[in-house]
């Protein structure tokens, strides 16, 4: 007796843009669709208040944005980063001057933020991608481990709230003024 396995169809970078969006968002990557966890709580929380301190350095002096959510298609991929920070000069627009709905670029700095059923693994696969492409900064924050995973130029570097309560985070280049710990990052988590 012959056995045939059908071969798993894959969905092309042009097809999966023209589905509608979903809620939660989905990424696309290698062929295939994968659906972003929905936030909880602790998530909702980091995301937010870590895009607002971010832009509360940034967007005045037009350095950068801090945009939640938002969907950045290059390479063949299509992410959704739950922070991606875009330099100024790399915000894209429309003939108008307002910001584009389209980047096709990888974020200058990403932010994933884990979620409880969400694999680690995934997550710093599509951190690595972008950096290969051109982001400059990559961050994994860890709500149940309390820690940051940085990773920048190849290296990378973790920071546990408990045990480097004191130490600088890695910020993206020309924000170094601004000092922020992993401490000041879960303590947000206190309401």
């Amino acid at each position: 007796m012959v056995t045939t396995l059908a071969k798993e169809q894959t969905l092309s970078l042009e097809a999966f843009l023209s589905l509608p969006e979903t809620e939660p968002a989905s990424e696309y990557a290698h062929g295939i669709i994968t659906p972003k966890p929905m936030p909880k709580g602790k998530h909702s929380r980091l995301q937010t208040r870590l895009s607002r301190a971010i832009d509360l350095i940034v967007e005045e002096p037009q350095i950068a944005l801090a945009l939640t959510e938002l969907r950045c298609t290059f390479t063949g991929r299509s992410i959704v980063a739950d922070i991606a920070v875009i330099r100024w000069q790399n915000l894209p627009r429309d003939n108008d001057g307002e910001i584009s709905n389209q980047f096709s670029h990888p974020p200058d700095w990403i932010i994933e933020i884990l979620s409880p059923d969400q694999s680690p693994i995934l997550v710093i696969e599509k951190i690595l991608h972008c950096l290969k492409e051109g982001s400059e900064l990559g961050w994994l924050i860890d709500p149940a481990t309390k820690s940051i995973m940085i990773f920048q130029n190849g290296s990378t570097q973790i920071y546990f709230a408990e045990t480097e309560p004191q130490q600088p985070l890695t910020v993206l280049a020309g924000l170094e003024t601004w000092q922020i710990t992993a401490s000041d990052i879960f303590a947000w988590l206190k309401v």
